[in-house]
């Protein structure tokens, strides 16, 4: 699991990977693009995006998001210093 902060008028651009995604907002409201339909999401929302569907985010109002990945992001664990085992 991972947090992800923004400002307002920040970006997660679009993007895919093999992972399926599991996302919860938790302050802050943002726009999210999953396989071209998108939705406005606050506090408390959860959204599920399948894998390799292109997704992309939009903060509308400062907040953070926590994100969780099956399988695990290997890339991020590296990035941070985290075996893989």
């Amino acid at each position: 699991m991972v947090e992800f902060q923004f400002e307002k008028g920040g970006e997660g651009l679009p993007h895919n990977h093999p992972h399926t995604q599991t996302t919860f907002v938790a302050s802050g409201l943002f726009e999210f693009t999953v396989n071209g339909v998108t939705k406005r999401m606050g506090p408390g929302d959860g959204t599920i995006i399948p894998s390799n569907a292109v997704h992309s985010c939009v903060c509308l109002e400062t907040g953070s998001l926590y994100d969780a990945f099956a399988p695990r992001r290997d890339d991020f664990m590296d990035a941070h210093g985290w075996t893989k085992d």
